[in-house]
């Protein structure tokens, strides 16, 4: 039986140790990019006509639908907003209900801007008004040495800390729309799509935006987290550029629907109560930490042993923000092409891709210490995303035991 770590250092030997030309690494950063195969293009034609064939169905056969895109939508196709409005089940299989499908959704989110977006904020705005008047009056008759109070009730006083004051709503809402507003403007800081004084920049973040503070109403318990607005963005940026114009118009309230369906799967992670829990982000890092030390012992005695490189330190943010943050969007998409694919649902597919990314960077790896090491994996070196995911279906198929 082959032994584990020789396995896992195959994986990652010098083959695939080439500059990939999508992207050239600094002389002094280290690069995981093998060569590009000359069948790849044909592959992915291949590929594509399977999937507008799977599409053109009366019924989608999802399973065929998440074995072709787990293999990689091809950029071109134009389809992948389809695709993963189905793999997300926000679209039913019968092809001839999406129509209606819609429709119901997207008039659902239009009622949800109304309530929470529109008709609430200019009700908080109409009492914060009058209770300001109130609490004007209350002062001047201070002011004058009454002893009467006004009409001023306890709730609307502004150093009400009440749940039902008006002021404790009003002080939440503006601290969360500040939080919101500051995130989503630093996402994608390096793209026009998300960035910059242009109008199409300005209505992107603006659908951001609406989509938080909608998704932070509707969750009471866990509100808005720092990291929701990487994963929104992706969502929408796939559904925004979806060639069919209705749909493109429509991309905020089916990107929303979206992430809530996608995160309900990583929510515990979010929750800091959650954080000690078997089901919080600790139980998560954990998971990876195991699941590193049963597919390479050595790597992970390195890692954690001599060196005390604890998952925390670095796959804190490679979990929580699914990888938008350690390749670029286009190698981003085709990571999550595969996540979505899973029948099991993302989560462990998320952790077999970040063990891959630590056997790809083993060698690097086992020649460093703990601040090198942390420089390393705090800032991923570049890497071919196509061989990543080959890597990481192959410890799904590799005994762990």
């Amino acid at each position: 039986m082959q032994r584990k770590g020789a396995w896992a250092e195959w994986l990652s030997e010098s083959l695939w140790a080439s500059v990939s030309p999508r992207r050239a690494a600094a002389d002094d950063e280290p690069s995981f990019c093998p060569s590009s195969s000359e069948t790849e293009t044909e592959s992915e034609i291949s590929r594509q006509s399977l999937l507008f064939a799977q599409l053109s169905k009366k019924e989608v056969d999802l399973d065929e639908l998440r074995k072709l895109a787990s293999q990689g939508i091809p950029d071109g196709a134009g389809i992948r907003s389809t695709v993963w409005k189905l793999l997300l089940e926000y679209l039913p299989r019968d092809r001839h209900t999406w129509n209606e499908q819609l429709e119901k959704r997207r008039a659902q989110y239009m009622a949800f801007k109304d309530e929470f977006l529109l008709a609430n904020t200019s009700e908080v705005s109409r009492r914060v008004e009058e209770a300001s008047k109130c609490v004007k009056e209350v002062s001047e008759n201070d002011i004058s040495g009454s002893l009467e109070r006004g009409n001023a009730a306890l709730g609307e006083h502004p150093l009400s800390l009440g749940q039902s004051s008006i002021w404790n709503q009003f002080f939440q809402d503006s601290e969360l729309i500040e939080q919101i507003d500051r995130d989503v403007k630093r996402t994608h800081p390096d793209m026009n799509f998300f960035c910059g004084d242009s109008s199409d920049a300005m209505s992107n973040q603006e659908s951001l935006r609406n989509a938080l503070i909608i998704f932070a109403k509707l969750n009471p318990g866990l509100r808005y987290v720092q990291g929701m607005n990487e994963i929104l963005a992706t969502l929408f940026y796939v559904f925004r550029s979806d060639p069919d114009d209705t749909n493109a118009a429509w991309a905020e309230a089916d990107s929303f629907f979206c992430f809530v369906e996608l995160l309900s799967g990583f929510r515990d992670n979010f929750c800091q109560k959650l954080d000690n829990s078997a089901v919080g982000i600790k139980s998560t890092l954990n998971k990876l930490s195991q699941f590193l030390k049963m597919h390479d012992p050595d790597l992970w005695h390195h890692l954690e042993v001599k060196n005390e490189v604890n998952p925390q330190f670095y796959a804190f943010r490679w979990i929580t923000l699914l990888l938008t943050h350690e390749f670029n969007l286009a190698d981003t998409l085709h990571v999550w092409d595969v996540l979505l694919s899973d029948p099991q649902g993302p989560q462990e597919t998320l952790l077999r891709v970040c063990c891959a990314m630590l056997i790809l960077a083993r060698k690097h790896i086992l020649a460093r210490d703990f601040a090198s090491i942390m420089k390393l994996l705090q800032n991923y070196p570049p890497t071919n995303i196509s061989h990543l995911l080959y890597v990481a279906n192959k410890l799904r198929e590799q005994p762990s035991a």
